[in-house]
């Protein structure tokens, strides 16, 4: 009976299988146009908003202060805000440490006049310190 049963089964299985094989059919898809813009505007958009990512590089930016106080450290990045609105600054904490840095500078030389004016603004802290930058993209327009 058991052996019955495993011999009805297997024959089963083989009739199922052989019957999902079919060699003469084909699939047709039909697409519609617009799909095709459609991803070639989403290539775009990805191009676009990706090159944001790529805005990094590697320059130099000035330390102001490096200081375990908060309020110091807070202080000192809106005078230089006050005094040099053109440069951005960053506040960065590594404990116990609030570090203030400030400026892209892709070389040097772009940062030897700030390293003088900030010196006398703050004296015996400011130096120059390699770090990662922000530069800005290339505006193209390329979502038209």
């Amino acid at each position: 009976m058991k052996k019955l049963f495993l011999l009805a089964t297997f024959s089963w299985l083989a009739t199922a299988l052989m019957a999902q094989v079919d060699s003469t059919s084909s699939i047709v898809i039909h697409r519609d146009p617009r799909l095709a813009l459609l991803v070639k505007k989403q290539a775009q958009i990805n191009e676009e908003t990706t090159r944001e990512s790529r805005r990094n590089i590697p320059g130099f930016r000035i330390q102001v202060i490096n200081t375990s106080d908060r309020n110091a450290a807070v202080a000192a990045k809106s005078r230089v805000y006050q005094l040099y609105p053109e440069l951005k600054a960053y506040l960065i904490y590594q404990s116990p440490y609030f570090r203030l840095r400030v400026g892209n500078f892709k070389d040097k030389d772009e940062a030897d006049s700030y390293i003088k004016a900030l010196s006398k603004q703050f004296p015996g802290n400011v130096f120059l310190i390699r770090d990662i930058i922000e530069v800005k993209p290339e505006k193209t327009d390329t979502l038209n």
